[in-house]
This record gives C-alpha cells, sequence and structure tokens, in this order.
C-alpha cells in the first residue's frame, strides 16, 4: 500500500462507516457467507469447506472490540440441510505475529500455515437452536491483540470458519462491533477477504457486488476465478472508465478463469464486480467462490466496502470533426 493511500484510507472510508462493520457489506447485497461440512459435495457451493476474513482495526482505537457472528449454527431457516441435520461448524479468531500477513492464510492455503498466529478464541457449533437466527459474540479484544499491519489498516485479526463434519451447508453474517451486545461500528474499522464464498440471491432482479481497490499501478491485468456458479447471469466488470465488461463464468462444480487489462483510469479506484442474475433460469439456493489475482498470482483484497464510493462509469468525450464551409 503506497504512503498516500495510508494517509487517504480513514478520509475514504469515513463517509461509509456504517457500511463497513457487516460482512457482507452493505453495498455488496449479498445475503449471507456459507460454509458447508467437511463432508459436503463441492457441486453444492463450496470448494474446501473453510472461509476466512479479515477485520482491521485503525491504530488509534483503543477500546475493545467483538467479533459477532449471526446464525451460526446449522439447523434452521436460514441454512440448507442435506437429509438430516449433522454439520459442525468452528469460529476460530486469530491476532498476534504472523497471523493475517502469513501467505497461507491470505491464499486460504489449507495444505499449510492458514492458522498461523496466535488463536484468541474458538467455537463449535452443530444443530443449536438458541444460536438460530440470533448472534454470537466473540471477545472483548484489545485492537493491539491484532497483528499490527499499517499497511493493511492498522491491526488486523483473522476470522477462521471450518466445517469440521457433516454435510449441510451453514448461512451467516458477521459484524465487527465495540458493543458485545449490539452492533455498534467500530469507527475507521473495515473487512477484507482474499476468496469469498456466499449465497446469491433467489430474486432474480437482484444484483450482487464485490469490490476491489487498485491501490498502485502495479497491478496491470487480473485474472477472477470464480467456482460452481452455474451458469447463473452474468459477472461484470464496472469502474470509471469501462461501463461493464463480461467475464466467464462457470458451470456445476467447476472452475472458469478470465483476465482483462487494468485502464490507466482505473488505479487508484475501487472496482464494481457486478453479478447479475440469470433471469429466465430462476436458480435458487446458488452458493458460489470468487477470487481475483494480478498478473503475478497475488491475490487482491475484496473489501467490505468500495473504498472512495462505487465507482461511476465517466464516458469520454467525443469530438466530432467540423467540416470546413
Amino acid at each position: 500500500m503506497s504512503k498516500l493511500l495510508k494517509l487517504l484510507l480513514p478520509l475514504l472510508l469515513t463517509s461509509i462507516l456504517s457500511k463497513a462493520q457487516p460482512v457482507p457489506g452493505t453495498d455488496e447485497n449479498i445475503p449471507n457467507l456459507v460454509t458447508f461440512g467437511s463432508e459436503g459435495e463441492t457441486y453444492w457451493g463450496d470448494d474446501n469447506f473453510c472461509q476466512i476474513i479479515f477485520f482491521a482495526v485503525p491504530e488509534n482505537f483503543n477500546s475493545p472490540i467483538y467479533i459477532r457472528v449471526f446464525d451460526p449454527d446449522t439447523g434452521g431457516d436460514n441454512d440448507e440441510v442435506q437429509g438430516e441435520w449433522n454439520t459442525r461448524t468452528r469460529f476460530s479468531v486469530y491476532g498476534g505475529k504472523g497471523s493475517c500477513s502469513n501467505q497461507d492464510a491470505r491464499d486460504g492455503n489449507l495444505d499449510g500455515d492458514y492458522d498461523s498466529g496466535s488463536e484468541l478464541d474458538s467455537k463449535i457449533f452443530g444443530n443449536d437452536p438458541e444460536y438460530n437466527l440470533n448472534w454470537y459474540t466473540f471477545g472483548p479484544y484489545n485492537p493491539s491483540e491484532g497483528e499490527y499491519l499499517p499497511e493493511d489498516g492498522g491491526y488486523i485479526f483473522k476470522v477462521i470458519i471450518e466445517g469440521i463434519s457433516g454435510d449441510d451447508g451453514n448461512m451467516y453474517r458477521l459484524f465487527l462491533s465495540n458493543n458485545a451486545n449490539d452492533n455498534h461500528e467500530v469507527e475507521g474499522a473495515f473487512a477484507y477477504y482474499f476468496k469469498y464464498k456466499f449465497r446469491m440471491h433467489d430474486d432474480v432482479t437482484q444484483t450482487s457486488h464485490i469490490y476491489p481497490y487498485l491501490n498502485d499501478t502495479s497491478t496491470v491485468y487480473i485474472k477472477q476465478s470464480n467456482f460452481d456458479w452455474d451458469k447463473d447471469g452474468i459477472i461484470l466488470v464496472r469502474s470509471v472508465a469501462r461501463p461493464g465488461s463480461p467475464m466467464k463464468i462457470s458451470a456445476d462444480d467447476d472452475w472458469a478463469e478470465s483476465n482483462f487489462k487494468i485502464k490507466k483510469e482505473e488505479y487508484f479506484s475501487s472496482l464494481d464486480i457486478r453479478m447479475v442474475k440469470n433471469k429466465s433460469a430462476h436458480i435458487r439456493n446458488n452458493n458460489v467462490v470468487i477470487r481475483l489475482e494480478n498478473q503475478d498470482g497475488k491475490g487482491l483484497k475484496l473489501y467490505s466496502v468500495p473504498i472512495g464510493g462505487v465507482p461511476k462509469y465517466i464516458p469520454k468525450p467525443t469530438h466530432r470533426k467540423v467540416k470546413a464551409q
């Protein structure tokens, strides 16, 4: 992250703080995150039954913070049953040196040191009615218990969600709060992720979004990879320089990849990756996975808010030649 962005990031986020705390974020318009039990089938929309979310707390914030989970159990109307409810999901919070800077954690490499750092908390949820459609709170944590990464936004906490048994789908949401019993914003905080697993809307009129930010000019092109999209509509890249460039989408239990070259006008701004449903197929309960990386294979952060705001396409002015009289 450039020195200029370190200074500007809190200012860019100031106007959208209320949208920065939940995951999925308000502007993402995504119903729920999803993690299946470890005995699930990948064609249900989870490639490895693990999700990793990072929360950034600004270094000048000194009050305790809490990480709250909505509907952490698997066994209610919000979840996806496969036969009988038998899934157990572990939610773990990590901080300390190496917890978030470790490349395996950023890549979601389950064969590597993805659970690096110090485990601050962990809890396993099964079919627990007391948590169905209710919030569970981890914490409190001193912000300094996170890994200090000023280039990533301050003190960073890692949340790992793993399906450790069973085959059902656990739908849930997260919130970073300064209150143990309610969702109160942590000023200047935000979330990011490198690989995102979530449930698409059933309503074909709804469009979901993810928001990478190009914080320097080193990215020449972006490779997007998506899994198990079931050919459900289209994925478009929208920015200040493009009205909507289509990307390849995957079929059932399959990966699809495509590249798009970055335009100079897109540096130091957010991209709006728009996921538009198939209006005629009416596909329901569609769980998907998406990841973006640069030309060197380095994963790009997907932010819970569009830094600098949702990008608006600015068409280039056209100049018509005037014939001489």
